[in-house]
């Protein structure tokens, strides 16, 4: 629970949080054991102000990540166009609710854009770059905002699997944005992982669209103890970045939506095949030591 206070903590220190409305949608317990704290997080949940309105609903039993994101999702969406998403492993930059809300506002007509992320790896820019934010061709769950008529657009049961799978070509062009992608929807289709954003990135791969990523984060990821139930902490340095500090209340958008070569190559570079390699055996090596 320490992580979710820090959460909704950095989250009251934003600068539109008195302006906000806040969901939390608290999950049932996969296990009779946790129980307890799920009462104690949910106790928590009733002491929660700083924000506009705070709507709590819970569930009674356990959803699992991806199915209470798109019951989430799509429950904001039937009252809000737009809907900005947190899990509670995130901290935020104090104007982050500033750069999300000025992008949903700045792109919503543009269905090119299918997503805005918050978080970013640090990115090294061209000299003559003047925006405070990039493109790519593949979505983030770390911080993120779309709209109403994106969302209700996904095929979250991906009718289209049998063929794709046996698409060679369409296997590698999903891959021009992690070597992980494929690989991915096949553990989805095949119940071997629960996620909902695969089968975000899927449609936004074959809708050809963009997201909106930030020149310099506006998240930091905590969620990489032990205890964590989608990363691992030997990750942790693999995704490591610099939150924004500053005081900007206001961000110059680029209107231009396409991909900068320069930027995406440094982008796709961390989900290699050898940058994963890498990392999966400094995992194996970390999990040797804690035995010893």
């Amino acid at each position: 629970m320490d992580g979710l206070k820090l959460t909704i903590e950095h989250l009251k220190q934003n600068y539109l949080a008195a302006s906000t409305d806040l969901y939390i949608f608290s999950d049932g317990a996969a296990k009779i054991a946790d129980s307890k704290q799920v009462d104690l997080v949910r106790d928590y949940l009733q002491t929660i102000d700083g924000f506009k309105e705070v709507n709590i609903q819970t569930s009674a039993v356990n959803k699992g990540l991806a199915k209470s994101i798109i019951d989430g999702v799509t429950e904001v969406l039937k009252i809000h166009e737009s809907v900005i998403v947190l899990e509670d492993d995130l901290l935020t930059s104090t104007n982050f609710l500033n750069y999300m809300n000025q992008s949903l506002e700045f792109y919503k007509e543009n269905k090119k854009v299918f997503s805005v992320s918050a978080y970013s790896f640090p990115i090294l820019f061209p000299q003559v770059y003047i925006y405070d934010n990039y493109f790519t061709k593949r979505g983030s769950s770390w911080g993120w905002g779309t709209w109403r008529n994106r969302w209700e657009s996904v095929d979250w049961q991906v009718s289209d699997y049998d063929d794709f799978a046996h698409n060679p070509i369409a296997r590698k062009k999903f891959n021009q944005m992690g070597s992980d992608m494929a690989d991915m929807l096949d553990k989805q289709m095949k119940g071997k992982v629960n996620s909902w954003a695969i089968r975000w990135c899927y449609h936004q791969f074959k809708t050809d669209t963009f997201t909106a990523f930030p020149s310099q984060s506006k998240i930091q990821n905590i969620g990489f103890s032990a205890a964590a139930t989608h990363t691992s902490s030997v990750q942790q340095s693999r995704f490591a970045t610099i939150m924004d500090d500053s005081n900007r209340q206001s961000f110059k958008l680029n209107p231009f939506v396409s991909l900068n070569s320069l930027i995406v190559k440094q982008f796709v570079k961390r989900y290699s095949v050898i940058t994963r390699l890498k990392y999966k055996a400094l995992s194996l090596i970390q999990y040797r030591i804690s035995f010893l």
